[in-house]
């Protein structure tokens, strides 16, 4: 379980290609601390430590994983957005985050708002219907308010911490993010449908 709140932008240092793709990623978390077996929340996919050393650790994405996220789009170099797992009594300062993410969102829209900057994405249409405004979702593992919603698009603003600390500072229209949505619209929805079919 994650919050959605990044502690550090990581950047792919390695990867091979094979039955799982195997990733090293850069990082400046202390890896002392970081037990094998562990979860990362790697661009908001939740990835399992497979070995550490300093200033690094591996993870490995099964063929699943990189059907269902960007992951199998990483290159050497690529910016990622990484969290350690949430321990009972940290403090919940985004929403709840579970690490599994529903689709992929595409970015169609950058510009400046004030000092913040606006960016309008492109839900898959299967999820689309599960985001509202004032609502949580995370992009790439960012936990963000959703400012509004128009069809399959919606938008979000971006503080400068977010963008500095982020990959959201490099991105630019037409990049994929990986999305998931609020697990309680989730449940809600699912719910609600039913309640739906119970009904004469």
């Amino acid at each position: 379980m994650f919050t959605g709140i990044i502690t550090d932008l990581g950047r792919v240092k390695r990867l091979r290609r094979g039955d799982l793709l195997d990733l090293t990623i850069a990082t400046a978390f202390d890896t002392s601390h970081i037990a094998l077996g562990s979860s990362i929340a790697c661009s908001g996919a939740c990835l399992t430590v497979v070995a550490s050393a300093q200033g690094e650790f591996s993870v490995q994405a099964s063929a699943e994983t990189l059907v269902c996220t960007t992951i199998g789009d990483w290159e050497q170099g690529t910016p990622v957005n990484l969290e350690k797992s949430l321990r009972v009594g940290d403090e919940l300062g985004g929403h709840l985050v579970s690490g599994h993410v529903d689709g992929i969102a595409r970015l169609v829209e950058r510009r400046p708002e004030a000092e913040s900057v606006r960016f309008v994405f492109e839900a898959p249409g299967n999820l689309a219907r599960f985001i509202a405004p004032k609502g949580s979702v995370a992009l790439d593992g960012v936990s963000l308010t959703v400012n509004e919603v128009s069809g399959t698009h919606f938008g979000v603003n971006i503080i400068p911490h977010t963008l500095a600390c982020t990959n959201f500072g490099a991105a630019q229209p037409g990049q994929r993010m990986n999305l998931e949505i609020d697990m309680i619209a989730r449940y809600i929805a699912r719910l609600l449908g039913e309640r739906a079919e119970e009904m004469p």
